[in-house]
């Protein structure tokens, strides 16, 4: 489901979440296609199609599927994926039903329903605020058909991964299993809002695209991106881009997590109630990624079948999560071996839970694909049990700002009182979130020339140093605003001097939520404050001769609209004010990033 032009959490090279000006739409179908055009192994039998199944809802709405099951025989065990997407997208001469159509050559029943209000279906689309019951519903009528043997299987990535959830959180008495990749669930640090700080770019692209029954993308086509961008208040965003959008205003008027967003929230005790296998993809650059996580960790800690939990997560962005991989993103290369065949993966998985044909699921409790060693690691727990937590701390002589000042990461706490770094957000000068086009394994040099960018570089590696799991930034900072945002990136420095960024996103985390989302609380001028930036997940081998460094500032344009430093609602702000921050890292005050390390080896030391 992604976002920004870096996040999809709904869906916009990410489903949504820190998305660019790429339509969310469009993005996603190209990943559903991409996967459709893998080529099957050989055919194991003729196939039989349905079209525009009609399946009633509880309230009378009728939702329409097409289905693919093997020609002769059944009935057949059930995979169901439901899509805001449309079940007819195209690409050439590819189709959905090229994904269908393997598996119903493989002795399953495959229905791909438009949720409700797109496509061909009934009523009015709500967001996932209705999927929890739409779900349910249509997995038992499915279940019920006389060409379905009653059990259930459901699949898919990003909005298709989060809809499985809130389906299964309403106990379907037919659902045996789930494949979900990439799934958003952070509500407030995932979409519609990152850290706190409103995704402004997916919001505009990715509500505008799902406001008809059809991708409405088009329509955008020729807008002025930088004057919407900049048009306040931002509650008249949507006016101004030429379309009225509830969903839009919605949004940004429940700005903390409220009521609205509970009702997506999952808690200790909805994981309790599920008992069910499932697999868990995601990538190390998936903008759903804390979604993904967050639903494993829920059913690891609380789920009944716990033990029966698979994470599966590759050096992906957030299409590659459903793809399969790539062998490059941004400034990054990965060997042949990073790829997978995610429609076997998911076929393997069906075998056992779902058809019963294959003894048992023959995978780790993890398996994850280490960049920089480039290898493949199995554990039999997520965050592996090796990890420790590990500091590197911020200090300078307080002249960090840019490449060229003198901002250093150190493994040693400070011992003294060093002089805090300056700079200055102009929130109508905003760093970009990305360095070009491509936001993913970028070099982020070019934005570390700027004075308003902090920069924090380790010495070279001497041992590899070996990353995996959740990273994050215990920040220091005053300002003299009522709010402010402080956002980061963690990068590996390559010998040649690019500096690749890692990561599902950039961590943002906006003042007024320092102390969780559920509420608003402003700043005391000119006081001494401390934020946890969430970086995400990662894992990589930072290799000797390689550095460690750190970037911090106040923006990340247009993925986030810049904070206007007022304190006032965000929705209906239309004042500026520039911020002057400092960023503390003493004795009193450590500032520092903290790595799950695995351990440290030199670069002829093999696994054990």
């Amino acid at each position: 489901m992604s976002g920004t032009g870096h996040h999809p959490a709904i869906c916009c090279r990410r489903f949504g979440l820190l998305a660019g000006s790429t339509s969310a739409l469009v993005t996603f179908a190209l990943v559903l296609l991409a996967a459709a055009t893998a080529p099957a192994s050989a055919h194991t039998t003729r196939v039989k199609r349905m079209f525009d199944i009609r399946t009633p809802m509880r309230d009378g709405v009728e939702l329409s599927a097409d289905v693919w099951m093997p020609a002769e025989g059944g009935p057949f065990p059930t995979i169901i994926m439901r899509t805001p997407y449309l079940k007819t997208m195209t690409l050439g001469d590819y189709t959905m039903a090229a994904w269908a159509t393997y598996f119903a050559e493989r002795g399953y029943a495959v229905a791909i329903q438009d949720v409700r209000g797109r496509g061909d279906s009934d009523g009015e689309f709500g967001f996932f605020f209705q999927e929890g019951e739409d779900g349910h519903d249509t997995i038992e009528w499915m279940a019920d058909q006389p060409w379905s043997n009653g059990d259930v299987c459901t699949a898919g990535v990003s909005y298709l991964g989060t809809d499985q959830w809130l389906a299964a959180r309403e106990h379907p008495s037919a659902l045996k299993c789930m494949v979900a990749t990439a799934s958003a669930g952070r509500w407030m640090h995932e979409a519609p809002y990152y850290g706190g700080a409103w995704m402004m770019a997916w919001a505009l692209d990715w509500v505008n695209a799902t406001s008809g029954r059809n991708d409405q993308s088009a329509n955008t086509l020729g807008v002025d991106r930088e004057s919407l961008y900049w048009h306040r208040p931002l509650i008249t965003q949507d006016d101004a881009m030429g379309r009225d959008m509830p969903l839009f205003d919605d949004m940004l008027e429940n700005s903390t997590m409220n009521e609205y967003w509970n009702r997506l929230h999952f808690t200790d005790e909805d994981f309790r109630g599920l008992d069910l296998p499932v697999l868990h993809v995601t990538g190390w650059f998936d903008g759903d990624q804390p979604g993904a996580m967050f639903y494993w960790d829920g059913m690891m800690a609380h789920s009944p079948a716990a033990d029966e939990q698979y994470m599966l997560v590759g050096p992906w962005g957030h299409a590659e999560t459903f793809i399969g991989g790539t062998l490059t993103l941004g400034d990054m290369e990965f060997e042949p071996h990073a790829l997978v065949d995610n429609k076997a993966e998911h076929l393997a998985f069906f075998d056992h839970y779902l058809k019963g044909t294959a003894d048992s699921y023959d995978q780790p409790r993890a398996r994850v694909y280490v960049m920089g060693a480039e290898e493949w690691r199995e554990f039999d727990q997520y965050p592996p049990a090796d990890v420790q937590a590990t500091s590197l701390y911020l200090s300078s002589g307080g002249n960090a700002n840019s490449i060229v000042g003198d901002g250093v990461l150190g493994w040693t706490p400070p011992d003294d009182d060093a002089p805090p770094d300056r700079f200055t957000y102009d929130p109508q000068r905003p760093v970009p979130a990305s360095a070009g086009e491509m936001y993913h394994g970028e070099d982020r040099t070019p934005l570390h020339r700027r004075d308003d960018v902090l920069v924090y570089t380790s010495e070279e590696i001497d041992e590899a140093v070996e990353v995996v799991g959740r990273v994050v930034i215990d920040l220091h900072a005053a300002t003299d605003a009522r709010d402010t945002d402080f956002v980061a990136s963690i990068m590996d420095v390559y010998p040649d001097g690019r500096a690749v960024k890692l990561g599902p996103s950039i961590g943002v985390v906006r003042a007024r939520y320092r102390n969780g989302f559920d509420r608003e609380e402003l700043l005391t001028p000119g006081e001494v404050a401390r934020y946890e930036i969430d970086l995400g997940h990662i894992a990589h081998s930072f290799e000797p001769g390689h550095r460690i460094r750190i970037d911090l500032t106040s923006s990340a344009y247009p993925s986030v609209a810049p904070n206007q430093n007022t304190g006032n609602p965000v929705a209906t702000d239309t004042e500026w004010k520039t911020a002057r921050q400092i960023i503390h890292h003493s004795r009193e005050y450590p500032s520092r990033i903290i790595l799950p390390v695995r351990g440290r080896r030199r670069a002829t030391e093999q696994e054990d």
